[in-house]
């Protein structure tokens, strides 16, 4: 395998696990000091879940690239106003939000594109193998 094609088939997975596991960094404020360890511990695998949807889209996306990429696309531009909207009710401030986008939905785009160019970058080095 080429190098450049290597880059772009480890690249959008090791994005999608850095930003998996800084998504996931939001669930540490289930722990509460006047809840029971029990109840830590169901609230931080409640605020886990949005992790563990997209470790599951991460291996769908690690076996079919090109599904996998539209699909993070989808959920990057997909959650982008929502998360917009929400942030900037509670701090009133455009600039903020937009960081925060960039921040927590713009990687998952990235990562969504990455994976698209990947595999078209396979398949066309398939093709130049199976031509030559």
């Amino acid at each position: 395998m080429k190098k450049s094609i290597k880059v772009f088939h480890w690249l959008p997975r090791i994005i999608c696990i850095l930003a998996i596991l800084f998504i996931s960094l939001f669930a540490a404020d289930a722990f509460a000091p006047e809840l029971t360890i029990w109840q830590q511990i169901g609230d931080f695998l409640i605020h886990l879940i949005p992790s563990f949807i997209l470790v599951a889209l991460l291996i769908v996306a690690w076996k079919w690239e090109y599904i996998g990429g539209i699909i993070f696309i989808v959920i990057g531009l997909g959650f982008s106003p929502v998360i917009f909207i929400h942030n900037h009710n509670m701090n009133h401030s455009v600039w903020m939000s937009l960081g925060i986008i960039l921040t927590i939905t713009i990687p998952f785009v990235v990562v969504g594109i990455l994976f698209i160019v990947s595999h078209f970058k396979k398949n066309k080095n398939l093709q130049k193998t199976n031509t030559a």
